[in-house]
């Protein structure tokens, strides 16, 4: 036989793939995509933990500075009920010739609501008088004080797996935050002539 006889190879056009290839690649598109969903939906919700937390602590800070700029306390009233909180204060009401408790609403400080499952899991309030108070019987509130301390407080945000911490020190009135629960942060009075020492 020779090479001028040989038969080429039939190519067949337009081939495309096969049912099994297609559900193949399918198949795969979608465990990757639920393995990503899945992490996407759980990096979410510990934002929105975080977000939370983050509000939280600014809006103790500016109670603090705006109590001892006005001269005047602020209360940092959570409302566990709604899950929310939001920034109160005493003005002068010109019409009626008295004080009134308003709700700060400015540029910095708005009311918030907590998003998702997102809540307060623990609230921990030391009043002015040394006891911690039961969260039943008194309205929840941090008081800020316009000599700049505040009511000692613990306040752990969380959603049942990711937990921040917000704590307000009573002498100084200033709020930090951990992550973690209630229980990681220690609350007694820091003792300020001994915090620069190593």
């Amino acid at each position: 036989m020779s090479p001028w006889n040989r038969q080429k190879p039939v190519r067949r056009e337009g081939r495309g793939f096969t049912l099994i290839e297609i559900l193949l690649v399918v198949a795969i598109i979608a465990m990757v995509g639920g393995l990503g969903g899945s992490y996407c939906v759980g990096t979410y919700k510990k934002l929105l933990v975080d977000k939370a937390a983050r509000q939280f602590l600014l809006m103790a800070r500016y109670a603090r500075i705006m109590a001892i700029e006005r001269q005047r306390p602020y209360e940092l009233q959570l409302d566990a009920a709604n899950n929310g909180f939001l920034l109160t204060t005493t003005e002068m009401n010109e019409d009626a010739g008295q004080t009134e408790r308003v709700v700060v609403r400015d540029y910095y400080c708005k009311p918030v609501e907590f998003e998702g499952d997102v809540q307060f899991e623990d609230i921990r309030l030391m009043v002015m008088s040394g006891e911690v108070s039961p969260e039943e019987d008194m309205e929840q509130k941090i008081v800020f004080l316009p000599n700049g301390s505040a009511e000692s407080a613990v306040v752990q945000i969380g959603n049942g797996r990711t937990h921040y911490v917000i704590a307000v020190v009573a002498a100084t009135g200033k709020a930090s935050m951990y992550e973690g629960t209630a229980e990681d942060v220690r609350t007694a009075s820091i003792d300020i002539d001994m915090q620069g020492m190593p």
